[in-house]
């Protein structure tokens, strides 16, 4: 059961990024003009979608999990107050809250791992460097 859960964490915490890099592609111009108002620079935006894309895919496979994890609670944090925090808003306010449960999430990734069912385990089991 262990195993299952952790694989299923790693599902469910991937599938949101993974979804979310492939509608910033989608909807390229209207996501940097996004980006832009709130103050962050447009051309940030292939970086941002290369984290939610390339690294929700590789959380979700289980490879380099704490890394991505860490780099994901950290853009968690950083969007929530750049793009949520609105204490006049609830709505954002609850997109905030969502994306601080998100970020420990994360952190409690990069402290356990990835789990048994994972890229992760299996080189650690074949040594792989």
């Amino acid at each position: 059961m262990k195993n299952a859960t952790e694989l299923l964490a790693r599902i469910l915490l991937s599938f949101m990024f993974i979804m979310s890099g492939f509608s910033k592609i989608s909807g390229y111009a209207a996501t940097q003009g996004y980006m832009d108002s709130m103050g962050v620079p447009g051309i940030m935006l292939p970086l941002v979608i290369a984290l939610e894309l390339g690294g929700g895919i590789l959380l979700l496979v289980g490879f380099q999990t704490r890394i991505m994890a860490l780099l994901f609670a950290g853009f968690c944090l950083a969007s929530a107050y750049l793009f949520h925090f609105k204490p006049d808003d609830q709505m954002q306010m609850i997109s905030f809250m969502k994306n601080l449960a998100i970020a420990g999430g994360m952190l409690l990734l990069v402290i356990y791992g990835a789990g048994a069912w994972s890229v992760d385990a299996w080189r650690a089991s074949k040594k792989i460097d």
